[in-house]
């Protein structure tokens, strides 16, 4: 069931979820725009399609939100006004840290879970079931394996790295992103582990077991760094296009 207009909506605000007290999507809406003037009910229902907020919901179906869920909402639209993130970065953020902050931290953080130290993970997808689990377009999928950015391995089969690269590359088309331009980010990476690998080539080439595991340690330190860097890097040329 979806929200009526908000003028459809109880005018009285004043309930509650145990002994918080839970406003509708409009009164959120009204509370959120002083510093989002943009925000709208359209996009905070996109962001609760997008799993990043779970409002209560009535009897009737009407969204409930508690201050938390607030909080919450101010914390996503900062980061993506005041640090450009995606959606899916902003996702893990959230996820990995009650603050919500992006740091070199946090940046590590998920590089461990990717397993550097780790042989590459097996799990394999064919291309029916990519689409399955990503509900992407099948142009979509052969157009970014076109341009180099999936598909490494054997042919017509999708690893779990590149099932996320297709979900990023959904949130990128919806700001009319296309495949062909996403190639400079592949060519951006391949610059950079190149560098990295320059930086510990001794260490990651050596035969000793306990050298190679410190420098596989260091090198995820330094991505975190370099990926902190670009992150930064990004954000201020884009100040420079939004002039702030």
């Amino acid at each position: 069931m979806t929200d009526p207009d908000i003028s459809d909506l109880p005018a009285n605000d004043d309930e509650s979820a145990g002994n918080e007290q839970v406003f509708t999507i409009g009164r959120v809406c009204d509370a959120l725009k002083p510093e989002f003037p943009n925000i709208s009910i359209s996009k905070i229902r996109f962001l609760e399609d997008q799993k990043l907020i779970t409002p209560l919901r009535t009897g009737g179906g009407y969204r409930k939100y508690r201050e938390r869920d607030i909080d919450r909402l101010r914390t996503i639209l900062r980061l993506q006004r005041d640090e450009f993130l995606p959606l899916r970065v902003i996702r893990q953020e959230l996820e990995s840290s009650t603050a919500g902050s992006f740091s070199v931290a946090n940046q590590a953080r998920q590089l461990k879970r990717a397993n550097l130290t780790e042989p590459a993970p097996t799990i394999t997808a064919t291309l029916d079931e990519l689409i399955d689990r990503t509900g992407a377009p099948r142009a979509m999928i052969q157009s970014l394996e076109q341009f180099g950015l999936i598909g490494d391995g054997p042919e017509e089969t999708y690893s779990e790295t590149d099932r996320e690269i297709v979900q990023t590359a959904i949130e990128l088309a919806a700001f009319g992103v296309e495949p062909r331009h996403m190639r400079q980010f592949r060519v951006a990476a391949e610059r950079e582990a190149g560098l990295l690998e320059q930086v510990l080539a001794t260490g990651l080439r050596s035969k000793n077991p306990d050298r190679r595991k410190e420098a596989l340690q260091e090198l995820e330190n330094l991505a975190a760094l370099a990926s902190h860097l670009r992150h930064l890097m990004l954000v201020s040329e884009l100040r420079k296009i939004v002039g702030t």
